[in-house]
């Protein structure tokens, strides 16, 4: 670590990510390193690490696509500059502007989270009408199937 900074091989070791996923967040425009050495090696950091970790999450919780995390990053980003620009004005002209903004920014990512919902609460409906229709085959068929299921899982 130089400077208080990572390099990426340090970076990527300590999320489980590799140094070509780094590499190619940043050429898709999802990370930029806090700074480069003198030599052009990337250094990351802490804010880095937050960033990198909510791409992942956003990838593997939420299952978003990375133009998706682009557009929430992009929201994140100018919602942080909204922040920093509401605190630093004196104009109530400005501050109503930023709140308008920044409530569109956040009620465009819910509906973005909300669009994951209804789908996964499809394939939700979709898993409990399976499993309703194997309950009515197996209670035809002379099986507590809940048992069976139960006693499956104890081995």
């Amino acid at each position: 670590m130089t400077d208080g900074h990572l390099r990426i091989g340090e970076m990527a070791e300590q999320l489980g990510v590799s140094t070509r996923t780094l590499r190619y967040y940043e050429e898709i425009g999802l990370l930029r390193p806090a700074a480069y050495s003198k030599g052009g090696t990337r250094r990351y950091s802490e804010d880095d690490r937050a960033r990198i970790h909510r791409i992942r999450e956003l990838q593997a919780i939420m299952g978003f696509n990375l133009e998706e995390i682009r557009e929430i990053l992009n929201s994140d980003d100018r919602l942080a500059e909204l922040r920093s620009e509401y605190d630093s004005t004196a104009s109530r002209k400005r501050q109503a502007a930023i709140i308008i903004e920044a409530s569109k920014l956040n009620a465009r990512t819910q509906e973005q989270v909300l669009a994951k919902v209804a789908v996964l609460q499809a394939f939700q409906t979709e898993l409990e009408a399976k499993s309703k229709r194997h309950h009515e085959v197996a209670q035809e068929l002379g099986i507590d199937l809940d048992a069976e299921v139960r006693s499956s899982a104890d081995h």
